[in-house]
């Protein structure tokens, strides 16, 4: 296997649209905490506005997949935390930037009532594998 293998519709499952049903592969597991819309300097990006937040996670996702020899190929799960579901068009826009359609990790969407600060919209964290 040549990375993490998709199956978006596994027999007798409704097809997914915007994620994989399931994604498997073999190698060195990488867990990436959920990033949040800040910069390198701890500062706010995107205050009020989801598109800007979901690009800075995107890009926090990106910086530490890469700290681990990992980029969004292999990613084989990401979850996403929203304070309001109405977010999900910019995370997916995001997301879609960085990751092709046939790549799509398996995703769970959630809705919160708050993150660590109020200012948040959205956390979003990623399980990888890396070939061994």
């Amino acid at each position: 296997m040549t990375g993490p293998l998709r199956i978006a519709a596994p027999d007798g499952v409704a097809p997914a649209a915007a994620y994989s049903h399931v994604v498997l592969g073999t190698g060195r597991f990488v867990a990436v905490s959920g990033q949040l819309p800040l910069d390198e300097g701890g500062a706010l990006v995107g205050e009020g506005d989801p598109a800007a937040q979901a690009r800075q996670v995107f890009e926090n996702l990106r910086r530490c997949l890469a700290a681990a020899g990992a980029g969004f190929d292999d990613v084989v799960k990401l979850t996403f935390f929203v304070t309001d579901m109405a977010h999900m068009p910019a995370v997916r826009a995001a997301r879609d930037e960085h990751i092709a359609p046939d790549r799509l990790p398996a995703a769970s969407a959630v809705q919160v009532a708050a993150l660590v600060r109020p200012e948040f919209l959205m956390e979003i964290e990623a399980f990888a594998v890396l070939p061994e």
